[in-house]
């Protein structure tokens, strides 16, 4: 009989952590998961993945309005945000009943409990009071969205979290932030008819990013009419008696709405988890410390996903999951690369990118040649809408490696995906020269520009 109740107890049922459970069970481990909410963690439930159903939802006016310039008569249309939550309440139910039956197909025990750190190789399920050992604990745990806790009246403000749930579409909203999320709420609401600004208190949208993008794509987001303030931010929310908000700014303007969406970044889920109690160590904001193969300062207890901090997105959280649980149950070593991940921003224009900005490959080398071409896509020649595609590769100008690719226009985040590929590849210049161009399409462009459009030389 083994000492421990469990070979792998996983504290988080999310993406991370329900891979590395059923990674870790098939390799013939005993595995225990606690989840506190619904599994599927945040990217199902209340993330990436509805996020996504609802800039679908977002998109269809511009798409009745540019189907009449292919000869389409459009009649009369109208939109239901209680039809949209409800049928995206259902999709989400769907999922996470897979995620459910994934776990126990591979006999993976699963608690519906709050489950917290009593020791190296202890976990308490709170729902119950029960403690059960482990010979290893995941900590999978996720991350939370942040608000200012100095906000005058920041108890006001809702998070992406309400977002994905509110009663009634609001008339204007104000979306605090520039980062992914909330640039795509931005685009969300304004698509769904809503008087929509963005307040940032940053230069420019999209922070990390190569500033082309950056810039490109917040003059897009203006066209379509959302407002983008940058350089300021809130230092105060009234609410009103019917409801209605004010936010007062550090420059003195006053912005009014029905609702104020705070996306000013998130923060590890870790807060009374008992991982102090246990010994793990963790940086300034929470997010847990992990080596190379996630494994915390003490030997027995392993982190994955943004608990970490490390690059939080969901495809990241998997791979760590499997890595750790093909390492240690699966006597198959190995380690995710951060290096290297292709990304996409869901905003409108899409966004896709992968490998380095233009500002990050000087700092690698001093010699670059920049490909860029902005366009019309072809789909707007007769929808007559003014919206432009951007294109730029990065290359290194002494070796003609690719050092990053990005695209803003339709379908961005699809191109990305295999973008990455073959960057991952080590692929050159002269590797796209050579490849032959897919006609018409906007993905040809990728292989057609010949010219660089600027030349650094350090």
């Amino acid at each position: 009989m083994s000492e421990f109740n469990y070979d792998l107890f996983v504290i988080g049922g999310g993406s991370g952590g329900v891979r590395a459970a059923r990674i870790a069970a098939t390799h013939g481990a005993r595995v225990g998961i606690a989840e506190e909410f619904r599994y599927g963690g945040t990217c199902v439930i209340r993330g990436c993945v509805p996020k996504k159903l609802f800039v679908y939802a977002s998109k269809f006016a511009e798409e009745f309005e540019d189907a009449e310039g292919f000869g389409w008569s459009v009649g009369e249309r109208g939109f239901s945000w209680e039809k949209l939550i409800s049928a995206k309440d259902q999709e989400i139910t769907r999922l996470e009943g897979i995620y459910r039956r994934n776990l126990e197909r591979t006999n993976v025990e699963l608690h519906d409990s709050r489950a917290v750190v009593e020791g190296p190789n202890s976990v308490r399920l709170l729902s119950t009071g029960q403690v059960v050992s482990a010979k290893y604990i995941l900590i999978a745990v996720g991350a939370s969205p942040n608000v200012d806790e100095d906000l005058i009246g920041g108890e006001h403000v809702i998070t992406s979290n309400e977002a994905f749930n509110l009663a009634e579409l609001p008339q204007r909203v104000v979306v605090v932030g520039g980062g992914y999320i909330a640039v795509e709420f931005a685009g969300i609401f304004n698509g769904l008819g809503v008087d929509t600004t963005l307040l940032y208190r940053g230069e420019e949208v999209l922070r990390g990013f190569d500033m082309d993008l950056r810039t490109a794509v917040r003059q897009e987001m203006e066209k379509k009419g959302i407002k983008v303030v940058c350089g300021d931010t809130f230092t105060e929310i009234v609410k009103h008696d019917d409801g209605s908000l004010t936010g007062k700014t550090a420059k003195g303007t006053s912005l009014q709405a029905d609702q104020i969406m705070s996306a000013i970044g998130r923060r590890p889920h870790t807060v009374d988890l008992g991982l102090e109690k246990a010994g793990v160590e963790m940086d300034r904001i929470g997010a847990i410390k992990v080596d190379a193969g996630s494994r915390t300062s003490v030997p027995s207890i392993y982190a994955v996903g943004d608990v970490t901090n490390r690059a939080n997105l969901t495809p990241v959280a998997i791979r760590e999951g499997h890595a750790f649980a093909d390492t240690v149950f699966g006597n198959k070593p190995w380690t995710v690369d951060h290096s290297l991940i292709a990304t996409a921003v869901f905003s409108q224009p899409e966004l896709g990118t992968v490998g380095l900005s233009q500002e990050d490959a000087l700092k690698r080398s001093p010699n670059l040649d920049i490909y860029k071409s902005s366009f019309r896509p072809m789909r707007h020649t007769l929808s007559g809408r003014d919206e432009k595609m951007l294109m730029k590769i990065i290359v290194d100008a002494d070796t003609d490696k690719v050092l990053g690719v990005h695209i803003m226009g339709p379908d961005a985040g699809e191109l990305a995906q295999v973008l990455g590929i073959t960057l991952e590849m080590g692929a050159t210049k002269a590797d796209f020269d050579r490849t032959i161009a897919v006609h018409p399409t906007a993905a040809e462009e990728l292989v057609t520009m010949r010219e660089p459009s600027e030349r650094i030389r350090g």
